[in-house]
């Protein structure tokens, strides 16, 4: 987390939707600390709360778009590599792929706030087929939801 806090410090928000972005399709990085790292820095004055919230948000929504795309492009073999890769079983990944088919578009704003949920999502309505405009809507609010609460929960506790 040290590094993170030195990124944000030397690259400011850059870094912040940079991090966000690569961590939502392919680094696995603590989000939701680095966003309430973030908050915090909001309320002690090294950033400013809507910049900060901007490049939260598009942070975290190019990083969904480019997972759905990967999905779709790629679809299975490349989740099997990523699996592969981290060492993760096929039990996350079946169980995310049932929540999608299960719940469609409606089950991503829910999946934006399961640790990751959020990371895999993407990739099974890519593979899925689901039309890019209702992805986009459905992950673009939850995006903004997930951004809001974090940040301003970080920037309410020390």
């Amino acid at each position: 987390m040290a590094y993170i806090d030195q990124l944000i410090g030397n690259y400011g928000y850059a870094a912040i939707f940079i991090v966000l972005a690569l961590g939502l399709f392919s680094l696995p990085i603590p989000d939701e600390v680095m966003v309430l790292l973030v908050g915090y820095f909001t309320k002690i004055g090294l950033l400013h709360y809507s910049f900060s919230l901007l490049a939260v948000f598009s942070g975290s929504l190019i990083g969904t778009l480019v997972s759905y795309g990967l999905g779709k492009r790629v679809g299975r073999p490349f989740l099997d590599w990523f699996a592969k890769w981290f060492k993760l079983s096929n039990k996350w990944s079946k169980k995310a792929e049932h929540w999608i088919v299960k719940y469609g578009a409606p089950g991503i704003i829910v999946s934006y706030f399961i640790p990751g949920m959020r990371h895999v999502a993407g990739y099974f309505c890519g593979m899925s087929h689901m039309r890019l405009k209702t992805y986009a809507l459905y992950v673009a609010t939850s995006a903004f939801l997930w951004s809001l609460l974090f940040l301003t929960i970080g920037r309410i506790f020390e």
